[in-house]
């Protein structure tokens, strides 16, 4: 009896904390650790309140974390090799710049080529979460699930430093971020637009299999959903900014791939 009294009394609290873990929405902690200093950016969907920060500075080593309400949804991306004056309400980025002037982005979006991590927080369900190369590429990242339970909880990002690899044809000037083959090209083909607006039509590219072998588990182009789409229950995150890589080895001529496990959990 006491045996069958301590288990339900266990459910119980688990189920109590599910249910306040639910009401509190998500906690984000990202994490730089990049060599040098970077300034996050954050923009929330339509609908959704915006974060206690839209955009800071975080140097090599620095962590922040930041409280998303119920129902968030919203990306993250990185900044590089920022400028700001203060005093002249005046500021640029090299990559990720958002157009605000300054370190806050206040609503606006990142510029490509960026890494962007994408997440949809579903209050007593399956948040769903992913990293996406759709609007390019400029830093390394990494978004790890805690706590959580249900669907996949699994790891997901893009751990390998494409800038490195980038094709002639889509690097972007500055040479510190990858074009996508839409923003490089701009044509319906490439962009899943007009009659390539379905996942009938618009396949992928030479430019995103290049992408997706290099990530498998990022977002390479619009429809690559199966693989790239994460879901977890009641779950916090960690982005990370330049995770380790040690484990992945990616031929510089992106031909062939060697990444055992993707380096990813």
């Amino acid at each position: 009896m006491v045996s069958s009294l301590s288990f339900f009394s266990m459910f119980l609290s688990l189920a109590l904390l599910s249910l306040v873990k639910g009401i509190q929405g998500a906690t984000f902690t990202v994490v730089n650790k990049c060599q040098s200093t970077i300034w996050p950016g954050i923009l929330a969907n339509a609908g959704s309140q915006p974060l206690d920060s839209t955009g800071f500075e975080l140097p090599s080593g620095g962590t922040r974390t930041l409280q998303a309400p119920p129902s968030w949804s919203g990306r993250f991306w990185g900044r590089t090799d920022c400028q700001f004056d203060p005093s002249m309400n005046q500021g640029t980025c090299t990559t990720g710049d958002c157009g605000s002037n300054q370190i806050e982005c206040n609503g606006q979006n990142a510029k490509p080529p960026a890494t962007l991590a994408e997440f949809t927080v579903v209050p007593g369900g399956q948040d769903y979460y992913d990293v996406s190369l759709v609007d390019g590429y400029n830093l390394p990242m990494m978004v790890e699930p805690t706590g959580g339970s249900g669907g996949s909880c699994s790891s997901t990002g893009c751990i390998t430093d494409l800038n490195r690899q980038c094709p002639s044809e889509l690097r972007d000037g500055s040479g510190a971020a990858c074009k996508s083959a839409c923003e490089a090209f701009g044509t319906p083909k490439y962009c899943c637009s007009g009659e390539f607006g379905s996942p009938d039509t618009c396949k992928p590219s030479v430019y995103s299999e290049m992408f997706k072998s290099a990530c498998p588990r990022a977002y390479s182009y619009a429809y690559d959903d199966a693989s790239s789409t994460f879901t977890c229950g009641g779950a916090d995150y960690v982005i990370t900014f330049c995770p380790s890589s040690t484990r992945s080895k990616v031929c510089k001529c992106w031909a062939t791939v060697d990444i055992g496990d993707d380096g990813l959990r």
